[in-house]
């Protein structure tokens, strides 16, 4: 979960540095058009479940996490379209509607306080000085609008630390497999490798106390959304067509003209 991705210049937040900066809101989330996954949260898979695969990617299965997937090629998000927009109806990963701020681990020249401290991604279009809600009031105290942005990177926090407890579940009752996705398209094969999923033949031979434990846990529940979730490869696949279409469409167009 410490990958930053699309944050281009993340610092820390500094009450003399930044106070007089304000956060313009931009109707465009081109930031994230070019990552084909992004981690996700246990919390989140029953509202992902209904539009992208979830599955679980690391290099083996102790770093296996959970992540959501957005595209089937390299730098491709084909939920965000050529405007920034994403998809309507569809879910938008927390990891991305926290943009553009993070908590992290604090640097190492900072000391006191908590572990994390909240960074911002300086290069971001909605920051400036004269348009936006402020994020310092002229106290120096926190705007409303920073409150709630810290509240939920406080709140997302909690969730990574409760996913990092299921996956020690998974873990530990060996309920993952390896799983390789392979996708025929036009003569040319798509190969998605590093990935796991959740046993089912494993998941059905659990004894009985684990098994009412998972139960009681919520455990069952994201682990029966992520097997659900499975089926959306294939419309991550439509909508790869249709985005091909697209630029086979675009590319005609400039030809003739």
């Amino acid at each position: 979960m410490a990958e930053v991705f699309f944050y281009e210049r993340p610092v820390p937040l500094n009450r003399t540095a930044h106070k007089d900066l304000r956060l313009k809101a931009v109707p465009s989330l081109k930031f994230a058009a070019n990552v084909h996954s992004v981690p996700l949260t246990g919390v989140e898979f029953p509202a992902a479940a209904r539009d992208m695969p979830i599955l679980f990617a690391g290099a083996d299965i102790k770093e296996a996490g959970p992540m959501a997937l957005l595209g089937l090629r390299q730098n491709e998000n084909l939920f965000v379209d050529a405007d920034g927009q994403w998809v309507a109806n569809t879910y938008v990963p927390a990891f991305i509607r926290r943009y553009p701020f993070i908590l992290a681990e604090k640097p190492a020249d900072q000391e006191g306080g908590d572990d994390f401290t909240v960074f911002l991604d300086e290069a971001y279009e909605g920051f400036n000085q004269t348009e936006g809600e402020r994020l310092f009031q002229d106290d120096g105290t926190d705007a409303e609008m920073l409150t709630n942005a810290v509240n939920f990177l406080g709140e997302f926090q909690q969730h990574v630390a409760r996913t990092h407890w299921f996956m020690d579940q998974l873990r530990q009752h060996d309920l993952l497999e390896p799983r390789n996705i392979r996708l025929e398209k036009d003569g040319k094969s798509i190969n998605l490798n590093g990935l796991f999923v959740v046993s089912e033949e494993k998941l059905r031979q659990l004894d009985e106390k684990v098994a009412h434990e998972f139960l009681k846990e919520g455990v069952l529940g994201w682990i029966y959304a992520h097997l659900l979730s499975l089926a959306n490869i294939d419309r991550v696949s439509l909508r790869l067509n249709e985005r091909e279409q697209t630029e086979v469409g675009t590319t005609g167009s400039t030809a003739v003209n």
